[in-house]
């Protein structure tokens, strides 16, 4: 069942709990996505089944969450994430992050070390408006986001294209976490497709390379894509998730 959290913030974000015992598990999902999710549900049936407390939510602009999607940025939905973990969940939890909620989890383990237990990347896409979005586009795109603050993409996700707002662009740059050294307590897990036609390899490989971990390891899987939602992924997402637990 649906219910909702008032962040300090205003905004209202939608969450599903579960309860039961630690460390706890969070699904952090990912750009335009919500908690109704392949993996997000996948994940909520594997803890109730180990007898796991669990939290899904979407960011404000995403589902059923207020706000429109167009005006979020990645340090508001951060800061969704960290008040829904604040306010929903008991001692340390392990985050798992698809795609930018790998991001995200990185964000909330810098600034709440003391709740992260471990953090498992499914795909993960760190600094992704900067490295990803801003260098990818044209000197027109660039022109266009500057001077109309807005820039729309074809998405093959969705039925029409979305938008990349200026606000999205300059607020990623505050909260890059791939130009410095990432320091994490726990374990890492991270999950990456080598047939991921959004977030390469090589993002993967950097991301491993700046982990400060006791325990980090990084596994590839060929052929998988983006989604990294078939049965095999999924199976390989719940063995990151007890490997670490």
């Amino acid at each position: 069942m649906v219910d909702y959290l008032e962040t300090a913030a205003g905004r209202r974000i939608a969450y599903e709990h579960s309860s039961g015992k630690g460390p706890g598990i969070v699904f952090l999902g990912g750009f335009k996505s919500d908690m109704q999710g392949t993996k997000a549900v996948h994940l909520q049936s594997f803890a109730r089944e180990m007898g796991r407390a669990f939290l899904r939510f979407d960011y404000s602009g995403h589902g059923q969450s207020s706000g429109a999607f167009e005006e979020g940025c990645i340090g508001e939905w951060a800061e969704d994430a960290m008040a829904a973990i604040e306010a929903l969940t008991e001692g340390p939890q392990v985050l798992v992050g698809s795609s930018m909620g790998g991001w995200i989890a990185l964000l909330v383990a810098r600034s709440m070390p003391d709740r992260v237990a471990g953090l498992v990347g499914i795909a993960a896409a760190p600094d992704f408006t900067e490295d990803s979005m801003w260098v990818g586009f044209s000197d027109d795109q660039r022109a266009a986001l500057v001077r109309d603050g807005r820039v729309e993409l074809p998405s093959e996700y969705d039925d029409g294209p979305y938008v990349v707002t200026r606000k999205l662009i300059e607020d990623g740059r505050l909260n890059l976490v791939l130009r410095a050294s990432l320091e994490l307590r726990g374990p890492v897990r991270l999950l990456q497709g080598t047939a991921d036609a959004d977030v390469d390899m090589s993002v993967a490989l950097r991301l491993l390379d700046h982990l400060q971990s006791p325990d980090a390891r990084l596994l590839l899987v060929k052929g998988a894509d983006h989604r990294f939602s078939t049965p095999e992924c999924l199976a390989m997402i719940e063995t990151a998730v007890a490997d670490i637990t």
